[in-house]
This record gives C-alpha cells, structure tokens and sequence, in this order.
C-alpha cells in the first residue's frame, strides 16, 4: 500500500486540532514556573507573592509554586536565582527594596549584581510600614515612646531581616531623633510578629501586611506609621511626621524580576499576565485588606524606580557608615 501525501488542507486542520489536545502543541505551558520568595512563609512579602502568583497562574495557564528561601537579606535567595539560571521561562523572583536598592551599599561583595543579573518585569506593591511596641512597653504614641526609649541603655528593635527597609527605616531614625537602637533580625516578619506579641522583643518596624491583624487585636500597639498619611485600615494611627518626627517616610516595596537570559517574549508574557492581577478584583480586595498599594506598570518603569530608590537609600546607608558584613 502506497503512503499517501497529506495536501494543505490536511496539514492545516492537523495544526488546527493540535492547538486542541492539551500538550500537543503548547507542551511547555504545563511545567510549573517556581516563584522564589527571600522571606519566611506567613510574612507580607509570602503573601503578596502567594495572592499575585494564583492570579498569574490562571492568566499563563500555568501552576506557580512558591519557593521560600529566607536569610541574609534576600542575599540566599538572590543567589539561588543567579545559580539556577533561566533561559527556558519558568523561574521567577521577588525582589525588593533590600535586592535591587540597599544591598548593594550594605555588602562589600554579592553573589549577584542587581542591574545585570535580573530582568525586571514589573513592580507589585508598596509596604506601609507600622512602628510598634510589645504589650508590656509603657507607650501607646510618639511621646510617649521617646519618654520610655531615653530612659533605657539601648532599645532592641525587630525587623524582618539585615538591610530590609525595615530595618533601615529605624536607622532613618536614629538618624532624626538621636535615639539609640540594637538591631535584631529575624528571617522574615513573622517570627518577629510572634516575638513581639510574647514580648521577647520591645520594639519592631514591621510592614501593614505582616503586623495588622496583631494590632486590631491589641496584641501590639502601634505608635505610628511611616507612610506620608494613614492607613485606611488603621484610622486611628497617626503618623510618625504628623507626631513630630519631621519629613519622615519610608515604604518597603516590591518588584518581580526574571534571571538575566529569560527570552524577552516571556518576560513580556509574564509582565502582561502581572499587569492582568494586579488588576483582578480579588487581588485588589486582598491588598486593600492589608493596606497595601499596588503598584503596576512596565518592566521599564520598574528599573527606574529600583534606581530612584537605590540612589536615594545609598546616600542614607554611605552617610551613616552602615555595613553587614
């Protein structure tokens, strides 16, 4: 029996019916993309990544599965991305203030280079950030805190880890008020939560997302906010500028980056499914019941907000001679 040579038409309906058998043609759609998280699991940052990925996932048709890799101020996980690599599509990371903007004046050397070792793909959301204090520190505002903060040898304060804008925000200020801090870094805001909420830490600059619900619930008290207004959310907590401390303002903020080599189609693909939850009623509710600010817009738009910043937080960093390593 001769083979017969299938016409044009054949060949046409033959592609056509592949697009319709899952894997036939869009085989690659079905591995998982790993989203690489430098926090704890049950922080702010795990849960704008964990509430943006199911969003994306629906979007690429694709499952997303995220990767927390804590420590070092996002160092370890930054590392791990570089190591791995990407030119197939399928890794992802956040990176954040401390990524992009702070470390590369806290270290002396790090295993990546935050310019060209990433390929932005657009920015997620700004942090709020809450001063708060243990139950048992006798201060319920800023006067009262500062009352209470002179009279001890040195004020231990938790944050969610080394060169986090949590972090350097208490050290903005140290810088305005003169007051003096120890620094204690956790991996990641949850545990310093928990501490706070036992008392086993006084003092803690956390973000909206990670500290909320504990104030609501009086299991810490919130002496201010570091944003230029209030929280829709906490109403009642005034601000730190508006209680004196002068053109205070600091933000944690996040960005979803590629490994450098990442096929320019799919970092598009991945900015635009970003841009589609970001913009997803359900996402918009989340952050909203977090206090936190989306922030959307091109992968362009993302670098040059990542360079305001780094400018801004390296002249803060430089001028007080701050190191970790």
């Amino acid at each position: 029996m001769t083979a017969s040579t299938p016409n044009r038409r054949q060949i046409t309906l033959g592609a056509a019916l592949g697009l319709l058998v899952p894997g036939a043609v869009r085989a690659q759609d079905n591995r998982s993309i790993e989203w690489v998280v430098g926090f704890a699991a049950g922080g702010g940052s795990d849960t704008v990544a964990r509430t943006v990925a199911e969003a994306m996932a629906r979007t690429l048709g694709q499952p997303i599965v995220v990767n927390n890799k804590p420590g070092a101020g996002t160092n370890i996980a930054a590392e791990y991305v570089v190591r791995a690599g990407n030119t197939s599509g399928t890794l992802l990371f956040t990176a954040d203030f401390a990524t992009l903007a702070a470390n590369p004046f806290l270290f002396g050397r790090l295993p990546y280079d935050p310019v060209k070792d990433f390929v932005p793909v657009g920015l997620l959301a700004r942090f709020p950030l809450l001063l708060v204090v243990a139950p048992n520190v006798p201060a319920k505002n800023w006067q009262e805190f500062t009352a209470w903060a002179k009279a001890q040898d040195n004020v231990s304060y938790a944050s969610p880890g080394l060169g986090t804008p949590h972090h350097l925000a208490v050290e903005l200020l140290r810088e305005r008020t003169g007051l003096k801090f120890n620094h204690v870094p956790y991996k990641g805001a949850a545990p310093a939560v928990q501490d706070l909420m036992g008392g086993q830490v006084p003092v803690g600059m956390i973000d909206s997302a990670s500290v909320q619900q504990a104030v609501v619930a009086g299991r810490v008290k919130a002496i201010g906010v570091a944003s230029a207004a209030r929280l829709q959310t906490l109403p009642d907590v005034p601000t730190l500028a508006e209680q004196g401390v002068s053109g205070y303002e600091a933000y944690a903020w996040q960005g979803l980056v590629a490994p450098a080599g990442t096929p320019p189609d799919t970092v598009a693909r991945f900015s635009k499914a970003l841009q589609a939850a970001l913009d997803a009623t359900p996402v918009k509710a989340r952050f909203q019941s977090l206090a936190l600010e989306a922030l959307p817009g091109t992968p362009q738009q993302m670098a040059s907000y990542a360079g305001t910043e780094r400018e801004r937080w390296g002249r803060l960093i430089k001028a007080n001679n701050i190191r970790l390593d």
